[in-house]
């Protein structure tokens, strides 16, 4: 098979999307050069806007997946950065001004996106506890709070009735407690109210919550996703396109059915899936018997299915969910109750899973101050939300 052209290859560079600047990476002129050598293979050179660029990764594997497709059997993928005379023409094509972006996450380590495929199997909780557990091992954690319909992490921290402040430079703050910062639409919209949004309303919102929060450093970011394998699962996975994947499940075969389902979307959409927490795994009396409620055995099969790490079994217990209407996460309050001790296992094979490290960071390219209002995509009061637009 003869190797394809440069036009070719240039072609086929146009599937790989920046998901910042949201165009293809020929259209930047971030294709630096292409090579073709006499045995067929392929040397790339991709320009990057910053040294420290979060989604390198991501550019690593879409061009040479893309350049594969094209039949050529080994591919060199390199990186430089673009100078800043690049980098004005950029922002001029792109009809920005100011800086380009960096990231909005290019102080966060790892990025875990919690989901069930269903509801009903304490995902949240899980999700609030895994991160007051890491927090409590020395690690920066945040939640995003990505259930928009259901959202009750702030509860789950005792913010309730809190919203965030807003910094000069037009960044939301996320709320603190507990050791963990947290960014949740409920800071936004009066308590129990329903949020009916469609798809591309969806879409704005949580690149707001990506773009717009002022993160900083963290070892882990912990993405609460709401049930289902829809819009917002399928845009997470395109602003976040290195977050690894976490499948909470209980014990019976439904369940571990539908997780099986959000396994395959994690799988459509690239995301790497981390491993598997059975929730509910039993329930034990005070005086000392066992119940196996929702049957046995499910997460393991599922985490044996998927081939990757079942990172614990947590009981059902009565403090669980107390803690969690209280408003102070059970790994703090009583460190000794059996769900409390199964996930902070969990939150350590977490650790062991992924490297603390944070990015390299460049000063060079700093984010441009946001000119627009924090969340100005949020409906106003006919749709029943109301949200203070901080100044």
């Amino acid at each position: 098979m003869a190797s394809p052209s440069r036009d070719e290859i240039l072609q086929s560079l146009t599937a790989v999307i920046d998901p910042e600047l949201r165009e293809n990476i020929v259209e930047l002129g971030m294709v630096r050069s292409v090579e073709i050598a006499a045995d067929g293979s392929v040397a790339v050179i991709v320009s990057l806007t910053t040294a420290g660029c979060p989604i390198r990764n991501h550019f690593q594997t879409a061009v040479a997946k893309a350049i594969k497709g094209l039949g050529v059997a080994q591919v060199s993928v390199e990186f430089d950065v673009l100078s800043e005379q690049e980098k004005g023409a950029l922002q001029q094509k792109l009809g920005r001004g100011g800086t380009l972006p960096t990231g909005a996450l290019a102080q966060v380590s790892n990025v875990v996106c919690v989901g069930s495929g269903k509801g009903g199997v304490g995902k949240s909780t899980l999700t609030a506890n895994l991160a007051a557990a890491l927090a409590a091992d020395g690690k920066k954690v945040g939640i995003l709070d990505a259930d928009v319909w259901g959202y009750s992490i702030p509860r789950m921290f005792g913010l309730g009735g809190d919203r965030p402040p807003v910094s000069p430079e037009r960044k939301i703050i996320p709320l603190e407690s507990h050791g963990v910062k947290i960014m949740s639409i409920g800071f936004f919209v009066a308590e129990d109210s329903a949020v009916v949004w469609r798809g591309p309303m969806l879409h704005k919102a949580l690149t707001q919550f990506l773009e717009d929060v002022d993160w900083g450093e963290l070892d882990f970011l912990l993405v609460d996703l709401p049930p289902g394998t829809g819009d917002v699962s399928m845009t997470l996975a395109q602003l976040l396109p290195d977050a690894k994947f976490l499948l909470v499940t209980t014990p019976q075969p439904t369940a571990q059915k539908v997780a099986r389902r959000a396994a395959e979307m994690a799988h459509k959409v690239s995301l790497d899936i981390a491993g598997v927490i059975e929730n509910m795994s039993g329930f034990t009396t005070p005086g000392g018997e066992r119940f196996q409620i929702f049957g046995e055995g499910g997460g393991q099969e599922l985490a044996d299915e998927l081939d990757v790490p079942l990172l614990g079994k947590v009981p059902l217990t009565m403090p669980l969910r107390e803690q969690a209407d209280a408003g102070a996460p059970l790994v703090g309050t009583d460190p000794d109750d059996a769900a409390a001790q199964a996930i902070r296992q969990a939150a350590r094979g977490l650790i062991a899973l992924m490297p603390v490290e944070l990015p390299m960071m460049a000063a060079a390219v700093a984010p441009a101050p946001s000119t627009a209002s924090p969340l100005e995509v949020i409906p106003p009061k006919p749709s029943g939300l109301s949200l203070p637009m901080a100044g």
